[in-house]
């Protein structure tokens, strides 16, 4: 019962900017009228927070696409995350550690955003209709945020791995946006959006879900208490877990995007299409092409975002999450 006043404290209407009486613990939450500087503290909060993991972890962003470019429908040994990272840096120089970065930038605000700042206000309302704020519900309101962030931002995520593949680009992102538009279409922006979907509905659930129900539980069964060590370890716990589910996702919704740089093997027909001609040309280790690197980005990038976030939560007057 301890647990359930916990988790059910987190919905509170002014935790999102709401503004309604305290709920008791066994009553439903009511809406009250929204506050906009509550609203922009808790979208912006998410958004910055992650912006802030990016400009950290973007240049191990840079070495994993590249390790899951290796060998397209082909076998034979991979060259290691260390190995790939001395020759690029000695054939492109220091500046390849951050090719893409505005497009990177952009997308954390809004897809993180938006991403982490869906989830609550989801739960919140599955919690008012249902009366229920189970694990289930954080998985699906996390997924739902998720999906829905990257399906509105999916042209940024295009021009970013479109230009960290390609270091020789003298146009920049809007001459980039342009010339894929000129020469593929609008279409082309979406490209992968059905993977990248999946990959950010799986990533956001595993994230946040993990990143709540680990809080819960140390909560509960641990001495910590609501703070910095707290966040630290609970976004650890989400930081590997949502590493081992979304990595071959990930690797399918980069070969979808960069398709052009892969015409040798013929064109992707959806995410199911490519998961199959990766596992027939390049064996089951395929799917892990880049994982090491993930794994080192997405480790510290969930750690930051969610201590940062919390930080930044509480300068801002809302609760944690």
């Amino acid at each position: 019962m301890e647990g359930e006043k916990l988790g059910s404290s987190n919905l509170r209407p002014e935790n999102l900017g709401f503004s309604s009486g305290r709920m008791k613990a066994d009553e439903k939450p009511s809406w009250g009228l929204v506050s906009p500087s509550g609203v922009a503290y808790h979208f912006g909060t998410s958004g910055l927070s992650v912006a802030v993991a990016t400009v950290v972890t973007h240049p191990l962003d840079v070495l994993k696409v590249r390790l899951q470019m290796q060998l397209v429908g082909e076998k034979g040994p991979l060259t290691g995350m260390g190995r790939l990272f001395l020759q690029v840096l000695k054939n492109e120089g220091p500046r390849f550690l951050y090719l893409g970065l505005t497009p990177a930038l952009t997308r954390s605000v809004l897809y993180g955003g938006l991403r982490l700042g869906l989830y609550e206000p989801s739960k919140y309302a599955c919690n008012w209709a249902f009366g229920s704020n189970n694990v289930f519900v954080k998985i699906g309101s996390a997924g739902f945020g998720g999906a829905i962030a990257t399906a509105l931002t999916n042209p940024v995520e295009v021009l970013k791995v479109r230009l960290q593949m390609n270091p020789n680009l003298r146009k920049g992102a809007a001459g980039e946006l342009r010339a894929i538009i000129g020469e593929e279409g609008v279409k082309a922006l979406w490209k992968g959006v059905g993977p990248a979907m999946a990959r950010a509905a799986t990533l956001t659930a595993s994230q946040l879900a993990t990143y709540d129900e680990t809080k819960r539980m140390l909560i509960r069964w641990t001495p910590l208490e609501e703070g910095f060590h707290l966040h630290l370890t609970s976004s650890t716990v989400a930081g590997m877990v949502s590493t081992l589910l979304t990595a071959p996702v990930d690797m399918i919704k980069t070969r979808l995007m960069l398709q052009q740089e892969s015409e040798r093997v013929g064109s992707y027909r959806n995410g199911f299409h490519c998961a199959y001609q990766v596992l027939r040309t390049e064996g089951p280790r395929g799917l892990y092409k880049g994982s090491l690197a993930m794994f080192a980005r997405l480790g510290p990038q969930t750690t930051i975002t969610f201590v940062v976030c919390e930080q930044l939560r509480e300068l801002a007057g809302l609760k944690a999450i």
